[in-house]
This record gives C-alpha cells, sequence and structure tokens, in this order.
C-alpha cells in the first residue's frame, strides 16, 4: 500500500556534537551541500509521503525556516540571474505538506512518536530519525520495500536492519530474526547486546513503519530507568501480544550515515562532498595533496 504520512523525530540535544549545536540543530548541520534534515525529507517524498510532521525541541526553529518558502530569496535569486541556486531549492515545490509539533521534555524516542498521534490519526505512517541518512542506488528504495512488507503484517510492524560488526552491536537495538533473507520475522529484539551474546548483527536502521495501534502500546509502555520510553519495550510489548513484526535489510548498495557523533559526521561530509560531481574533483585533488 501507499503510505502518505511521515514522521521526523528532531528532538534531541546533539549534546556529541557540542559546541556546534549549541544554538542550531544537529539535523541543521551541512552534509556536502545540504542540511542533513533534507536529505531525510527527499527520501520520503521519494517514496510517495506527502505530509511530514517534524516533532522538534528548544532551538530546533532553524528547521520550520529551512523548508518554508522563501519568497523574498526566491524573487532576489531570479533578478541576480541565479538560476542555478534557484534549483537547489526545489524541495520547496515537491508538493510535500510540513507540519511541526514539540516534544517539550525529553521522554525518550516512544514518547516523541507518541507526539504524533493526532497527525497520524487512523493511518499507518513512516518514522525516520532527523540526524540519520540513507543512501543508496536501487531503483526500489528502503521505504518503498517497507511499504511492500507492511502489506504483508495485517497491521504490524516494519523496521529498518543493517548488518554491523559485532563490536558495534552494543550501540544498537539488534534483531532475533526468525529466518534468512532481506525481509524476516522479528522474534524479539534486544537493547544493546554486548558482543558476545548479541543475538544477531542485525541492529536497528532509524526507520520504521508504524500501525496506529503504536500510540496505546506507547501508553502501556513502562519507562526506562531513565525515566524515558524506549522504543525497543513498546517493540517488545507488541511481540508478546502477538503482533507481526517484519525486519526489512538494507541492500549492499545501501548504508546508513550517522552523524551522531565527530568522527561520523565528519566521514559522512567528506563522503557527500566527494560524491558532489562540481566540487568532488577538486576536493579529491586537495585530499590528496593534504595527505602526502
Amino acid at each position: 500500500m501507499q503510505i502518505h504520512n511521515g514522521v521526523i523525530l528532531a528532538a534531541g540535544r546533539g549534546t556529541r556534537l557540542l559546541p556546534s549545536t549549541k544554538a542550531q540543530p544537529k539535523e541543521m548541520l551541512p552534509v556536502g551541500r545540504k542540511p542533513i534534515v533534507q536529505y531525510v525529507v527527499e527520501e520520503l517524498a521519494a517514496s510517495g509521503i506527502d505530509s511530514i510532521l517534524f516533532v522538534t525541541g528548544r532551538r530546533k526553529r532553524a528547521i520550520e525556516d529551512h523548508f518554508d518558502e522563501d519568497a523574498e530569496l526566491i524573487d532576489h535569486l531570479k533578478r541576480a540571474g541565479k538560476t542555478g541556486l534557484l534549483d537547489e531549492l526545489r524541495f520547496e515545490h515537491s508538493g510535500t505538506a510540513f507540519f511541526y509539533t514539540r516534544q517539550s521534555r525529553q521522554l525518550g524516542t516512544g514518547h516523541a512518536i507518541g507526539c504524533a498521534r493526532e497527525f497520524a490519526g487512523a493511518e499507518p505512517f513512516v518514522v525516520a530519525m532527523g540526524d540519520s541518512i540513507i543512501v543508496g542506488r536501487s531503483e526500489h528504495t528502503l521505504l518503498q520495500r517497507m511499504m511492500d512488507a507492511y502489506d504483508r503484517t495485517n497491521g504490524g510492524l516494519v523496521i529498518a536492519f543493517r548488518e554491523v560488526p559485532e563490536e558495534d552491536t552494543s550501540r544498537y537495538g539488534v534483531a532475533v530474526p526468525g529466518g534468512d533473507g532481506d525481509v524476516f520475522e522479528v522474534k524479539d529484539l534486544v537493547e544493546k547486546p554486548a558482543p558476545g551474546t548479541t543475538p544477531s548483527r542485525l541492529a536497528v536502521a532509524s526507520r520504521y513503519i508504524l500501525p496506529p495501534a503504536i500510540f496505546d502500546y506507547i501508553d502501556r509502555t513502562p519507562p526506562a530507568p531513565n525515566g524515558e520510553i524506549q522504543n525497543t519495550d513498546t517493540f517488545r510489548l507488541m511481540i508478546q501480544d502477538g503482533v507481526k513484526v517484519v525486519g526489512v535489510r538494507l541492500t549492499g548498495d545501501e548504508r546508513r550515515c550517522d552523524v551522531g557523533n565527530f568522527a561520523s559526521y565528519c566521514r559522512t561530509f567528506v563522503d557527500f562532498a566527494l560524491d558532489d560531481p562540481e566540487i568532488g574533483p577538486d576536493l579529491t585533488a586537495y585530499l590528496e595533496q593534504r595527505l602526502h
């Protein structure tokens, strides 16, 4: 089925990227030519999502400003003959409707998803983390494959996974898979298992398709010791109730670009800049010179 509603979570403080994130959202840090969150919006729009709700927090107003149509700027660029820059702003005319709500207290990812209750209504919806970019060259995108999988869940949920080295499993929620293949049943989820104890190397990859019933399960989810409502706990409640949960793997040419700390952010920036047809060649020459 075609899903039309998407929720982008962008309420985190971004403390691992301080001081860059003291006054601006981490989702607005540039990667190549664009802010991180623009790649996420373009990914959702390319998969047919035409209504997007941003769940934001304090000091996140720049996200709203970025996706507002700026008629004064457009007029200035037209008069200056900078038509190439106008093309860079074409996301303003994608036909996507943007909505905003605030998570006023940092009570976890599950609580942030709960802020979308009125927006989502009785329809399934996509959830994406606003600081995580998924890139790939497949014509049948990850979200499209997830939508196809959702059709077979009968009101269940779909989670994207990627394979990570065993030493990295302690950073993620990890699947207990019920089978092999690129689409598989999820028997259980384990939050941040230590190396040597992990049931698989399939780590949650920041994309979900959730049914309307998710909100009732969020209400039933007890807070973790830190007071936050965690996705993993909510999803495990659903599994225990017999709700079908399906995992979809990232394919070989897809990858999740994590920008949660400075090392991964710098790698992601360089990767995107090198792939840029205009600035990539000059940057390649500079890096070769710099490294030697």
